[in-house]
């Protein structure tokens, strides 16, 4: 028993350890044991990762938008840093207001996975496990060329601009904002480069973090429906009909539990993704045909960089979508395994007790954006289809 509790631990510990290292940097990762210093570090990492990209990035922008509002291309291009980086502030303050509940969802999944269960059982949430670390990597990597794109080529004096404003300090940045000091001079110029480098770091790491956790959750969610599922349609075989129901019943109400912290810690960070992924992909698919009209000026970096910055945003959208399906999806599947078992068989006090299950599982519960609207594949083709209508009309205006 020793030894297994150690594999436990060691699998629970593989299956968190990327998210937890990223979420760690910028103190965020939830712990319900943590002395008073260890407290205080984490709420200054994240103080240290709010107040950074507010100041080099959000507050200089701002500034610099309201002086160039006129001008939609340039309106467009300062959105481009600007709404990440306060969506990214918008998780941070979000997730660490509810860390707590964050932490009892992750003591959940450590319970799960160190609780006595069947070979099957492990597995599956191995596998589901492994799924989250794809993931977890493929949006690290999709993050980490859009910043080193974003990096480098300012630093090679290749400014990703559609035309210069007034705003421009004359040399490359990172991103085109407004400070109120001359950054033309040394040494400001190269200390203000150094703090849009650790800025825009700093907004990388939550945005993606924070993704990539939820598709944590979710994927260990839907692991632990498979595993009660298969219990469900294998009631007939436990020799204690009456206690392996309620094992399951009490199963899934903490799934169901769990489902409902997750919604109401991701609701709002879900409605402001929508928002800002439906302006973005308006006017980047804006400004995209526009270069691609210009055949005279067309810039092979600058067409890169924007398909580069489209397709991060668009994998972001994809992964809280998709798992959002996969939950409902997953969901369906105890109701149909409840009302798959052979229920109409058993005496008539084990039946009504299945019926709490069936009840239970009606109405698959789901992600919502703001608990306005489902997080849905369905949902995200809709808003592309719309933000389609609408970079039409800027077309049209334009013209």
């Amino acid at each position: 028993m020793k030894g297994s509790k150690r594999s436990a631990n060691q699998d629970f510990k593989w299956a968190i350890q990327l998210n937890q290292y990223i979420l760690t940097l910028i103190g965020l990762w939830p712990t319900s044991k943590q002395t008073k210093w260890e407290k205080f570090t984490c709420d200054l990492r994240v103080l240290f990762t709010f107040l950074v990209p507010t100041v080099v990035i959000i507050i200089p922008a701002i500034h610099s938008l309201i002086r160039i509002r006129s001008n939609i291309m340039l309106v467009i291009e300062n959105l481009q840093f600007t709404l990440p980086a306060i969506t990214a502030m918008l998780k941070v303050v979000t997730f660490w207001w509810k860390k707590e509940v964050v932490t009892a969802i992750i003591d959940m999944i450590a319970y799960d996975w160190r609780k006595p269960k069947f070979s099957w059982e492990k597995m599956m949430m191995i596998t589901k496990a492994q799924t989250a670390r794809i993931i977890t990597v493929s949006c690290c990597a999709i993050m980490g060329a859009a910043f080193m794109i974003a990096i480098i080529l300012p630093a090679c004096g290749f400014l990703m601009l559609y035309s210069s404003n007034i705003t421009d300090p004359g040399k490359p940045l990172l991103f085109q904002a407004y400070y109120i000091y001359d950054i033309t001079k040394t040494p400001q110029y190269e200390i203000t480069f150094i703090l849009q480098f650790i800025a825009m770091f700093l907004c990388g790491l939550p945005y993606t973090g924070i993704d990539t956790f939820l598709s944590l959750l979710i994927f260990h969610i839907s692991g632990q429906l498979d595993i009660l599922k298969n219990r469900i349609t294998r009631l007939d075989k436990f020799t204690n009909y009456t206690g392996a129901l309620k094992s399951c019943v009490i199963d899934h109400a903490r799934i169901l539990r769990t489902i409902n912290s997750v919604e109401n810690t991701f609701n709002i960070m879900l409605l402001a993704l929508f928002l800002y992924f439906g302006i973005f992909l308006v006017f980047y698919g804006f400004m995209i045909i526009d270069i691609l009209e210009d055949k005279n000026h067309v810039s092979t970096f600058r067409l890169t960089y924007l398909i580069v910055i489209v397709i991060n945003s668009f994998s972001h959208m994809c992964v809280y979508c998709t798992i959002g399906e996969i939950l409902i999806s997953q969901c369906d599947k105890i109701h149909y395994a409840a009302y798959s078992n052979e229920w109409y068989t058993l005496d008539s006090k084990d039946a009504r007790n299945m019926i709490l299950l069936m009840v239970m599982s009606k109405e698959p519960p789901y992600l919502t954006a703001g608990k306005i609207f489902p997080v849905t594949m369905t949902t995200f083709c809709n808003l592309i289809k719309t933000s389609g209508g609408y970079i039409s009309v800027l077309l049209t205006t334009r013209g």
